[in-house]
């Protein structure tokens, strides 16, 4: 089992910065990929970014060029936004768990953080 802590997110002004970071626990062999996914009311998670320990990395459309993900270690994960978008805002979620880098969904998942861009 692995469990996933967040921080960071808030409220921040239209073209801002944010970081977000997670921390996973438990069992160091099933951390696998980590990445960020994020959900808007009445719409279905999307995949932010993802990350390899080695530091391949896979990003949405939306995410290339603005935002950045790194892998400070098998169980830290950092998502750098730059130039956030009124659009960006939604629940942020850490996730862990999978070996697939084009599909990275894993069966672990943080309890999400709050990512608010105001126009």
């Amino acid at each position: 089992q692995v469990q996933l802590v967040e921080s960071g997110g808030g409220l921040v002004e239209s073209g801002g910065s944010l970081r977000l970071s997670c921390e996973a626990s438990g069992s160091i062999f099933d951390i696998g990929l980590m990445g960020w996914y994020r959900q808007v009311p009445g719409r279905q998670r999307e995949l932010v970014a993802a990350v390899s320990i080695t530091s391949a990395a896979n990003y949405a459309d939306y995410a290339k060029g603005r935002f950045r993900i790194s892998r400070d270690d098998l169980k830290t994960v950092i998502l750098r936004m730059n130039s956030l978008k009124s659009e960006d805002t939604a629940v942020y979620y850490c996730n862990a768990g999978s070996t697939d880098l084009e599909i990275p969904l894993g069966v672990y998942w943080g309890q999400g953080t709050q990512v608010t861009v105001s126009s």
